[in-house]
């Protein structure tokens, strides 16, 4: 092969792997990492590249892309993956695939190569991605390839030693730890076993409930048609409003999640999360639709958030459900601009206050006080029709009896 584009993300498999693919398929090797958001990581990662083996490093911006085409079409789906993981990880997957293969185009590369292992999610997320956007790219997966012999992240750790390859894991903290603007993930070491707590150290972005302030915080959000866009009455841009929020979040140990979940390939495996500010959005989100969707509506589309959190934990972004299910998120949320208050204290995210232009609460509807728009008496007729297929079955019943 002439040229592969490898996806870098300066981690450790990612590191041996590009002096791994120059030794065994004798070809030059690009590396790609994408800005998401990871902060001090990128410090010195092109030099690190460069210095590893490749001969050349992009490192692209792509946080705004992240958030505005990524991050908040999920948002306003209201996607959560088995009830609690926010997709940090998984919406991250295609975006930096769909870059990788863009580079492969102008660098005329033959095959783009990742480092994700042969038991878990994102090699299907970046395998998906590249397979629909251009089928014609080969895919190298070392940990899938014959010739791979590493069979732990210990074997990894010492072919890099051997090979004076420089890494920022250590046999005491071998956490496997993914991080964006949006979250930060935890898997691997003693998180392995569900029996054991999360220590402390684990959680490096946000504060442990213990740390967390004594005093609550207040904070507002604002959004129109379902999107962000502003914070305390100051309008801002998608990067920054995310790190307000994240900011908040973080002091106040908002967003942890520690599950056991099931992974495409069938195997149950235990991560440890921290996503702050996504956590504030999806809660703000959750409230103001509460006041102008319909009863009707919202029970759709909270079945359909399901199916869409599937669809994006399994890699299949690029695929026609999921942009179909996109158009029918899109005529859910021309109602969805107001402003959410949230009290934030030790973890937990309060609602406390909720406006809505197109609010479909109506006080006087909802309260005990009688009037023309509803009258109470209307409600036997309506019970005894709706109850009659029950009443029957009733009666049935204790016929046979």
């Amino acid at each position: 092969m002439d040229k592969v584009v490898m996806l870098y993300s300066g981690g450790l498999d990612t590191s041996i792997m590009i002096p791994w693919l120059k030794e065994h398929y004798h070809c030059e090797v690009v590396a790609m990492c994408a800005d998401l958001g990871q902060k001090e990581e990128l410090i010195g990662l092109k030099e690190k590249a460069l210095k590893t083996g490749a001969s050349k490093c992009y490192i692209e911006d792509l946080r705004e892309e992240f958030i505005v085409d990524f991050i908040y079409p999920t948002l306003r789906a209201g996607a959560v993956y088995e009830g609690s993981y926010l997709l940090g990880t998984s919406f991250a997957r295609p975006l930096i695939a769909k870059r990788a293969v863009e580079i492969a185009h102008k660098e005329k590369a033959v095959a783009v190569a990742h480092g994700a292992t042969g038991k878990g999610n994102d090699q299907v997320r970046f395998e998906l991605t590249i397979m629909a956007l251009d089928p014609s790219l080969g895919i190298i997966a070392p940990w899938k390839d014959p010739l791979w012999k590493l069979r732990s992240r210990e074997d990894c750790i010492a072919y890099a030693e051997k090979r004076h390859v420089p890494i920022t894991q250590s046999k005491k903290r071998i956490y496997s730890e993914d991080r964006n603007i949006w979250h930060i993930s935890h898997e691997g070491g003693v998180l392995e076993s569900p029996g054991n707590e999360p220590p402390d150290d684990v959680y490096t972005l946000s504060a442990t409930v213990e740390t967390a302030p004594e005093k609550a915080e207040y904070v507002e959000v604002t959004f129109a048609k379902g999107i962000p866009i502003a914070v305390n009455d100051r309008r801002l841009p998608p990067v920054e409003l995310l790190e307000t929020l994240n900011a908040i979040g973080a002091k106040h140990a908002v967003g942890h999640v520690d599950m056991v979940e099931n992974r495409l390939v069938g195997i149950k495996s235990r991560g440890v999360y921290e996503t702050p500010g996504g956590t504030i959005l999806y809660a703000a989100h959750r409230e103001l639709e509460r006041l102008v969707l319909d009863r009707d509506t919202m029970h759709c589309k909270e079945a359909l958030a399901i199916r869409y959190a599937e669809l994006v934990y399994n890699g299949q972004w690029f695929s026609t459900l999921r942009e179909a299910l996109d158009a029918f998120v899109a005529r859910t949320q021309e109602n969805v601009t107001g402003t959410v208050k949230l009290k934030i204290y030790k973890g937990n995210v309060i609602p406390a206050g909720a406006e809505a232009e197109k609010s479909l609460y109506l006080e006087n509807l909802a309260s005990f006080t009688d009037t023309p728009l509803y009258d109470q008496k209307d409600a036997a007729g309506f019970i005894r029709l709706f109850g009659l297929p029950m009443k029957v079955a009733g009666m049935v019943a204790r016929k046979k009896q």
